[in-house]
């Protein structure tokens, strides 16, 4: 089973959430700060993180900003209710979900599975061949089975939800998806997210490609529907 980094400085929640995902099977490693969790990444890659943000040394965010500067391995934040800033700044830095304190458990879990399916689907899932066949719309080419997209040849890095959301928007361009449409094809298991989460994974998108193409414009916004994909080719 999948090996999940579990970093959070409340003993009770470390100690609660590890037996919850051990008892599904997988293989937890806890860690009470994100310097012993970033110290131990560097010999130990996991499949998936759950970070809390405040915690002592480093915070989730910090630790989120330096995994992504060498990993794409998916990130579940755990967020408290008044840190809504932080959300928005967890999902622009690259997180994939967020989950506020206090949560249930069997929430916690459905989005765990959610977020390592979509992580983990190859050739033996259960895509369409359209769906495992490289796309090439313009200059952007996407491989889904190896998870790499370019633009104009440049690699450009992307975390699984951002991969879906591009390839939902790239499958058809110039037809318009709603936030709704999106929530879709980047989540599962009627996995609720608000429309902020849609946004902010879009912001990120943008900055990414604009890394690789100054110009990139390539992803319209048609306020109060949704956001289409532009062809150039």
């Amino acid at each position: 089973m999948a090996t999940i980094a579990l970093v959070d400085d409340d003993r009770n929640i470390l100690t609660s959430v590890s037996m919850a995902l051990e008892a599904e099977g997988y293989n937890v490693k806890g860690f009470t700060d994100g310097q012993a969790a970033l110290a131990a990444f560097a010999t130990m890659v996991p499949d998936l993180a759950i970070l809390d943000i405040k915690m002592p040394r480093m915070d989730g965010m910090e630790l989120l900003r330096r995994l992504r500067q060498k990993s794409d391995v998916p990130v579940i934040f755990l967020t408290s209710k008044d840190e809504e800033a932080d959300e928005q700044l967890g999902l622009e830095l690259g997180a994939d979900d967020y989950i506020k304190k206090p949560f249930s458990q069997r929430l916690l879990l459905a989005r765990v599975r959610a977020v390592l399916r979509r992580a983990q689907a190859g050739p033996e899932g259960e895509r369409d061949e359209a769906e495992e066949s490289i796309m090439e719309r313009g200059r952007l080419t996407m491989d889904p089975l190896r998870h790499s997209c370019t633009w104009d040849g440049k690699n450009v890095t992307l975390t699984v939800t951002e991969f879906l959301i591009l390839q939902a928007l790239a499958q058809r361009p110039g037809f318009v998806k709603s936030r709704d449409n999106l929530m879709d094809a980047a989540y599962d298991d009627q996995v609720y997210v608000d429309d902020r989460t849609i946004d902010s994974h879009i912001k990120r998108l943008r900055r990414k490609f604009k890394q690789a193409d100054s110009d990139f414009n390539a992803i319209e916004t048609l306020y109060g529907v949704g956001y289409r994909f532009r062809d150039e080719s």
